[in-house]
């Protein structure tokens, strides 16, 4: 009878173990991390990761301990975020990579921002009295680039790693195939994007469970389709994402819903090397992307007008200093409405953008003492001429490498698409061009001829993966997620390490400020002193406090030791050290 019984119902028992020590570790491991949130940085002499989720954390870790380097463990990273954190992680998005190397002295940026399709034309979110539709933009078939992220991550690995690609793999695919423990956040996500997810059959089917039910903090959640995904692509590599079985999922999942995606556009996709942006703040060395994201020239560009005032001196989170970032944040967002877009196709005034002289004479324009409204600002003369749900993660080696790494799939679970027998999310990154000149996107930020949709184009980002380095060796290592303050909370961690002498934890998680010219608003966290908000009124800002804005993780090298901070706008995220 006790035979008969295992003999029968063995695999099950089997199974069911197997899941509970999963659970039981996982849950340890995460209330671990959660003990030691969260206001001290994690110290490292050997490596140090900080990703947005504590799973992929523990799997770039153990590349570090194997003997990998910085770039190995930020591809393991990104492969196991794509799992683990699938509104945002993945393989159906892209993004840019930035890799620092102190042996060289050398920092290299990876270009792997989706394209439009061949067939993609200027007009195609516009209706038909010729206004941009964002239902179609944004929530359609339509809506979704040409995916970079898989051919992004492995032109990293390949050039600059040392384990393959199928080892970097690994790990996500038995995150995807065992399955992972879900935290209240995952729980919290699937729900909120109830409507959109539950549009999709084969959204549904991956996301909720087969009753329509919800997955519940503390349950199994497995993906055989993404697993089965990860798998084709360990064994046979990116031509298999690009060509194979994957590709031709992804192709009948566009031509049944009426997208333009073709096996062309797939087979077509290359990632490119860019130079990434450089400046200096104060002796520091500032790289950061360059376009298609906007991100690093208007980091550079803030620090430029603000490197001319004792912002030290005026204190951190004063009025004083809020009020002058605020207002050079209006300039360099009012330039970005008209010069920033894909340099492949438009004349990108980089050098200017970026100078000293041209800060100099940006800074003539800022009163000290008061706002300018920003109806009276307008892009500079000069001749010539993403989500609040992206994810960043930051990684230091023993070997002196360094990468920044952000990518994103825009939206919150993108476009809400799931491709159906592949298991992966489509990005809705179409709606990051400009689908009618002067129209703002879903960020309200403003676009013009330069960012306009073209076929093969990459679409504008803010994206702003950034190292710092100072006398050739690593310094900052940081980057966040937040559509169009990204670049403005980038620009904070920075300048709370360089200008105000905060350790990399506290300068994660101290309250945010963020100005993008239109709407002129001063948009503030909770957790600055109500007598600050009120001068800041007094000086003419309208201040607004709105949501936590970003979830950056970074990385501080000091002294021959690595330090740690992950953001606690992110209940998952997880600074580790060797």
């Amino acid at each position: 009878m006790n035979g008969n019984f295992l003999q029968q119902h063995g695999k099950k028992l089997a199974a069911l173990a197997t899941a509970a020590l999963l659970l039981a570790s996982q849950v340890a491991y995460s209330e671990a991390i959660l003990e030691g949130q969260r206001m001290h940085p994690v110290q490292g002499k050997e490596g140090m990761v900080v990703t947005s989720h504590f799973l992929a954390t523990q799997s770039a870790q153990e590349v570090l301990k194997n003997g990998g380097n910085a770039i190995d463990a930020a591809v393991t990273a990104a492969f196991s975020l794509a799992v683990t954190q699938p509104r945002s992680g993945n393989i159906g998005g892209g993004g840019f990579m930035l890799i620092s190397s102190e042996e060289k002295d050398t920092v290299v940026s990876i270009d792997y921002r989706e394209k439009a399709p061949a067939k993609a034309t200027v007009d195609m979110f516009l209706d038909k009295e010729g206004n941009a539709d964002s239902n179609v933009s944004r929530y359609s078939h339509l809506a979704t680039g040409v995916p970079g992220t898989v051919a992004g991550l492995a032109m990293a690995l390949e050039q600059y790693g040392t384990i393959s690609l199928k080892e970097a793999i690994a790990p996500a695919i038995k995150l995807a195939q065992d399955g992972f423990i879900v935290t209240p956040r995952f729980s919290d996500g699937l729900k909120k994007k109830e409507k959109l997810l539950k549009r999709w059959p084969s959204s549904k089917k991956i996301f909720y469970k087969a009753d329509g039910s919800y997955y519940e903090p503390g349950d199994l959640f497995v993906q055989k389709d993404l697993a089965a995904t990860l798998s084709r692509i360990a064994e046979h590599g990116i031509k298999e994402f690009y060509q194979g079985k994957t590709a031709e999922l992804l192709v009948a999942e566009m031509a049944k819903h009426g997208g333009l995606i073709s096996m062309e556009d797939m087979k077509n996709y290359a990632p490119v090397f860019r130079a990434p942006v450089h400046g200096t703040y104060r002796g520091y060395h500032i790289y950061s992307m360059s376009p298609p994201s906007s991100g690093g020239t208007h980091v550079v560009q803030i620090l430029n007008i603000l490197e001319g005032y004792p912002i030290s001196e005026y204190g951190h989170n004063s009025a004083q200093t809020i009020h002058l970032m605020a207002e050079a944040m209006k300039l360099a967002y009012a330039d970005r409405s008209q010069y920033l877009g894909d340099g492949d196709f438009v004349n990108v005034p980089l050098k200017v953008l970026t100078s000293k002289k041209y800060a100099a004479s940006l800074r003539e324009k800022i009163n000290p003492t008061k706002a300018t409204a920003s109806a009276t600002i307008a892009p500079g003369k000069i001749l010539p001429y993403e989500s609040n749900e992206t994810t960043h993660f930051s990684i230091v080696d023993k070997f002196g490498n360094a990468v920044s790494n952000t990518y994103t799939i825009n939206f919150s679970y993108g476009s809400g698409i799931v491709v159906e027998g592949a298991g992966f999310l489509l990005n809705n990154e179409m709606d990051d061009f400009s689908a009618k000149p002067g129209v703002p996107n879903a960020y309200g930020l403003l676009g013009g001829e330069a960012n306009k949709i073209e076929p093969n184009k990459r679409m504008l980002s803010s994206m702003s993966p950034t190292i710092v380095k100072k006398e050739g060796k690593n310094f900052l290592v940081t980057g966040s997620p937040g559509g169009s303050r990204i670049i403005t909370t980038t620009l904070q961690v920075i300048m709370n390490v360089i200008d105000h002498g905060l350790n990399i934890q506290s300068s994660v998680a101290a309250s945010r400020i963020h100005h993008q010219w239109l709407p002129d608003q001063l948009r503030v966290e909770e957790g600055l002193s109500p007598d600050t908000v009120k001068i800041l009124g007094e000086m003419g800002h309208t201040v607004i406090k709105k949501p936590a804005m970003g979830a950056i993780q970074s990385i501080m090298v000091k002294d021959g030791m690595m330090y740690g901070g992950a953001d606690p706008r992110r209940s998952t995220g997880l600074a580790a050290g060797l």
